[in-house]
């Protein structure tokens, strides 16, 4: 019998214990299903899945290792991994351990299809993420807007009251203080030794040396906030006169040394090897006598002074090459309405069933009973911090599970059809042409008269061949003097 674990994750602190219960009896009616005994089960509660800096993530990932267990079920692949480059490194770890992820609600079937698919259900779940992203963003630009505090970390000088920032007068006359010292000239240093003698300290001990710059850099102490490239003047109320901060400010300048330089992105970066000695191809940046900058990739073999004397290649010339024949392979017809199919099927079954939005639903009611009981309790006269403490939570929670719900009706409120997904699909080829390396490519060998492509999955390349699968090449014509024979490898 084969053996899995499930991993479960939920997002918000908002959230509860049902959201994890929901999914665990998913992903344990899925095993039981197929035949699959579940060993352990990892769960990372008000985690994210936008990065994987999730503890339970991570032990399941250094245990996937010890290889005792064959699959990872997890309820849907968002739970998995919001993140596709990230979903990638994670996944092929676990394939390098010998575990498989399964979802217990997309059924991905394990085809060459199924593999590009599960790329593109992984796009549309980050996808679902930035769209939420955007609705908050938009939910607290109204909010500074109006002049409220968003939440976060609120710096040294200010406090909150009645969700509006207001001025702590006794931080307040110290942010004054090591302004006006240090328009003055005064060290940081001598400054924090001037505050310690008054007996000024931050959370009971001597001020940092960071935390004093960090002050003097705040625009915020002058009644400026800005974010997202707008200027907002109704959120921080002014500590500091806008003549010295505007001092601070240029003397601070003045101490910055040096620029950081725009980092170049080699796309085809440690996917290489040179046909000829097995070394890496590594990336080489010239500079021609009339200044220009050119920038190749080259045996590293050759580099060190071996006898190889594979020559060097263009770097647009080779990337655009690459990316364009798998472009040009994943465009053909055939692939593209096996694609379709099997994302058109995945909306269906997705229409047909909405677990997650019942369970948002039931939660819900749940919220909304507690708040009823309470405000009941509150108009027989038991009023008490804790009572009023918890109204708020759950008025809270509800407006949470409000905007989930929401979010999980668009998901099935509109039916894309097959026009539409041929359309999104290919556009979505075009979009990130170093995520498609990093899912699809698994080596390129390079020589002077061709390129070897090995992909992590066979394309198929026609539907007539027995074996599914054939050995394809072409010529194509790079300039006048040089032609470059690819060849696929299925």
């Amino acid at each position: 019998m084969k053996t899995a674990v499930i991993y479960a994750r939920y997002s918000s602190d908002s959230q509860s214990e049902q959201s994890i219960e929901g999914q665990l009896r998913v992903c344990e009616e899925y095993a039981q299903r197929n035949n699959i005994l579940i060993l352990n089960t990892y769960i990372d509660r008000a985690m994210t899945g936008t990065n994987d800096n999730r503890p339970d993530f991570q032990r399941m990932i250094k245990e996937s290792a010890r290889r005792e267990w064959d699959f990872v079920i997890v309820y849907k692949l968002d739970r998995f991994s919001r993140n596709k480059y990230e979903s990638t490194i994670h996944k092929k770890t676990l394939k390098n351990n010998g575990v498989t992820l399964l979802s217990a609600m997309e059924n991905i079937p394990d085809t060459p299809e199924g593999i590009i698919l599960e790329s593109l259900l992984e796009g549309m779940n980050q996808y679902f993420s930035a769209e939420l992203s955007q609705k908050v963003r938009r939910g607290m630009k109204e909010t500074r807007l109006k002049g409220n505090f968003t939440g976060g970390y609120l710096i040294y000088g200010y406090n909150v009251e009645n969700r509006k920032v207001v001025i702590n007068k006794n931080q307040a006359e110290v942010v004054r203080f090591i302004f006006e010292q240090y328009s003055l000239g005064v060290y940081v240093k001598d400054i924090i030794k001037s505050l310690t003698a008054k007996g000024i300290y931050n959370h009971g001990k001597p001020f940092a040396r960071n935390t004093v710059y960090n002050i003097l850099k705040s625009e915020k102490y002058s009644g400026i906030y800005r974010h997202d490239g707008e200027v907002f003047e109704n959120i921080y109320p002014q500590i500091v006169p806008t003549e010295i901060y505007e001092r601070v400010r240029s003397k601070i300048d003045g101490n910055k040394y040096g620029k950081r330089s725009v980092e170049v992105v080699y796309l085809l970066r440690q996917k290489m090897k040179c046909g000829y000695c097995g070394m890496p191809i590594s990336a080489e940046t010239g500079t021609s006598k009339n200044g220009q900058v050119k920038r190749y990739y080259k045996c590293s073999g050759r580099k060190r002074g071996s006898d190889c004397n594979k020559s060097v290649i263009r770097k647009d010339l080779l990337e655009n090459l690459v990316i364009d024949t798998t472009l040009e392979e994943l465009s053909k017809p055939q692939v593209v309405n096996a694609l379709v199919k099997g994302m058109l099927d995945i909306q269906e079954q997705q229409a047909k069933g909405t677990p997650v939005l019942n369970m948002l639903t039931k939660e819900k009611r749940q919220t909304e009973n507690a708040i009823k009981n309470i405000m009941t309790a509150i108009e027989k006269g038991v009023i008490t911090n804790t009572t009023t403490k918890r109204l708020k939570e759950l008025e809270e929670q509800q407006e949470n599970l409000e905007r989930q719900i929401l979010i999980e009706r668009s998901k099935t409120a509109v039916k894309l059809s097959e026009s539409d997904m041929k359309q999104f699909y290919i556009q979505a080829l075009k979009l990130e042409p170093q995520m498609l390396i990093n899912y699809l490519i698994k080596e390129i060998v390079l020589f002077d008269d061709k390129i070897e492509i090995h992909y992590n999955s066979p394309i198929r390349i026609s539907p007539d061949d027995s074996q599914g699968f054939s050995f394809y090449s072409k010529t194509i014509q790079i300039n006048a003097a040089q032609n470059v024979t690819v060849i696929l490898t299925i």
